[in-house]
C-alpha cells in the first residue's frame, strides 16, 4: 500500500512539474512580448528606417499574433528546435551548449563543494555547540552573510589577484585547452559563489542537527547505549537534512543558472551574462531557452528534493498526494 501511495504521489509531482514548466512558458513568452519595442527596434534602432524596421519585423515573424508566435515557438522545442536568434541567426541549441557547459561545470563544481562544507561542517558546529571551531564559523558565517556578492568578489579579487598574484583576475577561458586544466580559474568565482550560499547552509544543518540531537529518539538510543556515530548516521543526519534540503536545493538552483554578479565580475561565459543581454536586446528564443533550462533544472531539482525528503521523513511518506 505504501509503495503505491509513493508511485500515486511521484506521477502527482511530475504532471504539477510539467504543467509549472508550461505555465512558466507561457509567463515569460508573454512578458518578452508586453516589454516596450522589439528585436527589430533594438537591432536597427540608430541605423534603420522606419520601413528596414518593418521590413525586419516582417521577416522575424513579429507581426504575427503572440499566440501564433507561442505555439510555433514550442512546436519547434518539441521537435528538439529552439528556434533562431533574432540579432545573429544562430540557433539557440547551439548557444547553449556553448554557453550551457560553462555554467554546469562552475555550478556543478560549487554546488558539489556547496554540499560537502555545509553538511560536514553543519553538523560538527551542531554536535559542538559552544566549542572554538564553532564559535568562528558561526563568526564567519555572519560576516559572509552581510556582505553583498560583489564585495565579496571585488576583494577577493584585490587580495588574491592583485596583491598576492596567485590567481588570475579574470576567468579568459582558453579554447584550445580542457576546462578542467584551466582549474585557477574557477576559484575565485566558486568562492564568490559560496561566499553567501555556504554560510546560509551551515547554519541551517547547525540549527537542524542542534534540534535532533535534543529529540526524544536520540535520547533514548543514547540511553539504550548506541553508540554515538550510529545515533548520527540514523536520526541526527536524516531529521536535519529533511528540513533543510529545500533550502539547500534553491542554492543548488542558483549555483547552476549562474549568477549574474559573479560571471560579470570575472567574465565567465556562462548562461546568466548571455540571458541579461539577450533581454536588453529583446532577443525573444534566446531568452526563452536559457530561461526554460533554469526552469527545468529547478523544477526537477525540487522534485528530486520532493522524493528525497519522503525517504529521509515517514511523516512524509504518509502525507499522501495532498502533502
Amino acid at each position: 500500500m505504501m509503495f503505491k501511495d509513493s508511485i500515486k504521489r511521484l506521477l502527482w509531482r511530475t504532471t504539477q512539474a510539467v504543467f509549472t514548466l508550461w505555465l512558466l512558458s507561457v509567463i515569460i513568452f508573454s512578458a518578452m512580448s508586453l516589454v516596450k519595442g522589439d528585436a527589430a527596434t533594438q537591432r536597427l534602432a540608430r541605423t534603420g528606417s522606419g520601413e528596414q524596421i518593418t521590413a525586419l519585423r516582417l521577416q522575424l515573424g513579429l507581426d504575427q499574433p503572440l499566440a501564433a508566435r507561442y505555439l510555433q515557438w514550442a512546436n519547434g522545442v518539441v521537435r528538439g528546435h529552439w528556434g533562431t536568434s533574432y540579432l545573429n541567426g544562430r540557433p539557440v541549441n547551439k548557444l547553449l551548449w556553448e554557453r550551457g557547459r560553462f555554467s554546469l561545470a562552475l555550478g556543478a563544481s560549487a554546488s558539489v563543494l556547496l554540499v560537502m562544507i555545509a553538511v560536514i561542517t553543519g553538523v560538527y558546529c551542531g554536535l559542538h555547540l559552544g566549542s572554538a571551531i564553532d564559535r568562528l564559523i558561526s563568526l564567519l558565517s555572519l560576516g559572509l552573510v552581510a556582505l553583498p556578492e560583489f564585495v565579496t568578489g571585488t576583494l577577493l579579487v584585490m587580495v588574491f589577484a592583485l596583491t598576492l598574484h596567485w590567481l588570475p583576475a579574470l576567468s579568459l577561458i582558453s579554447p584550445t585547452q580542457s576546462l578542467w586544466s584551466q582549474w585557477s580559474l574557477f576559484i575565485l568565482p566558486i568562492l564568490t559563489l559560496l561566499s553567501v550560499s555556504l554560510a546560509q547552509n551551515i547554519k541551517l544543518i547547525r540549527l537542524g542537527v542542534m534540534r535532533a540531537s535534543q529529540s526524544p529518539a536520540c535520547e533514548c538510543a543514547r540511553l539504550n547505549g548506541v553508540a554515538e556515530p550510529r545515533v548520527v548516521l540514523h536520526w541526527i543526519l536524516p531529521e536535519a537534512l529533511g528540513h533543510c534540503l529545500p533550502v539547500l536545493a534553491r542554492y543548488i538552483t542558483y549555483l547552476f543558472g549562474g549568477a549574474l554578479t559573479v560571471e560579470t565580475l570575472f567574465g565567465w561565459p556562462g548562461l546568466a551574462a548571455a540571458l541579461f543581454n539577450a533581454t536588453l536586446s529583446r532577443d525573444t528564443p534566446v531568452v526563452m531557452g536559457i530561461a526554460m533550462v533554469i526552469c527545468t533544472l529547478t523544477v526537477l531539482l525540487n522534485l528530486l528534493v520532493d522524493s528525497l525528503t519522503a525517504l529521509l521523513n515517514p511523516a512524509t511518506r504518509q502525507g499522501g498526494i495532498d502533502a
